[in-house]
């Protein structure tokens, strides 16, 4: 069974709509552990949108599952986070600090000099690396090629299609497991990731270690309660 870790960015950008503490992200993430949910992400970006650099700290301090942290390593505010809190895993993400949302994987061709040396950095200090990738055979080999643990699919695109035609929208990401796993290089996935189309990914995608999913999850715990919500999304990845 894949782990669910549950992004948290949502409910930092509800607390910081109106300031203060409510919601306490600490909280929240403390209890998304305790109802089940195996790992907590966050994507702190240099605006400090929603999670803050504060909260990093904080959450590394309570939690006990599995921390994972996003981001782009180009930010240096970003790696010196990183190498601070030494999460269990840092994904390492090619966005810039104007994008909505993560919108495309790494070219770890055109990238590979600077990915093995970030890729590097973070695992002599005993950190997980994890690169975002589209579901693309040949920036899979390149990922390989930088010395990363892990990929994360990029499935937004599976997502999209999902509903008109599921076998065709995740044709891409089964080769591209195929080959993650040929290489031995771990599996992770996440983006638009929800109660709809979970299932049929985790089901079809071969040594699928760990899915993150926020934004959905986050949504859906408006109807059905955050308890419930994360224990619905665990049936789905059994």
């Amino acid at each position: 069974m894949a782990k669910l870790s549950v992004n948290i960015n949502k409910i930092a950008t509800l607390r910081n709509a109106r300031g203060g503490n409510t919601p306490n992200v600490l909280q929240c993430a403390l209890d998304i552990e305790r109802f089940g949910a195996q790992g907590i992400t966050v994507h702190p970006r240099p605006d400090e949108r929603h999670i803050k650099y504060k909260d990093v700290y904080l959450l590394a301090e309570g939690l006990t599952t599995e921390f994972n942290i996003e981001g782009n390593p180009r930010e240096q505010k970003f790696v010196d986070l990183v190498l601070k809190v030494k999460p269990a895993q840092v994904t390492l993400v090619p966005d810039s600090g104007k994008q909505i949302t993560s919108d495309h994987g790494w070219d770890t061709i055109a990238n590979k000099e600077y990915l093995m040396d970030i890729v590097q950095l973070f695992k002599s200090n005993n950190i997980r690396t994890s690169i975002f990738v589209d579901a693309n055979l040949k920036m899979i080999e390149g990922a390989k090629a930088t010395g990363t643990d892990r990929i994360e699919l990029y499935t937004e695109s599976y997502a999209h299609h999902y509903s008109s035609n599921k076998e065709e929208a995740i044709k891409d990401f089964v080769a591209a497991a195929s080959l993650a796993n040929q290489l031995n290089l771990g599996l992770n996935a996440g983006h638009d990731l929800s109660l709809q189309n979970l299932k049929y990914f985790a089901k079809n995608i071969p040594n699928l270690l760990e899915v993150s999913i926020g934004h959905a999850l986050i949504s859906d715990a408006l109807y059905y309660g955050l308890e419930n919500t994360v224990q619905m999304y665990l049936r789905e990845l059994k």
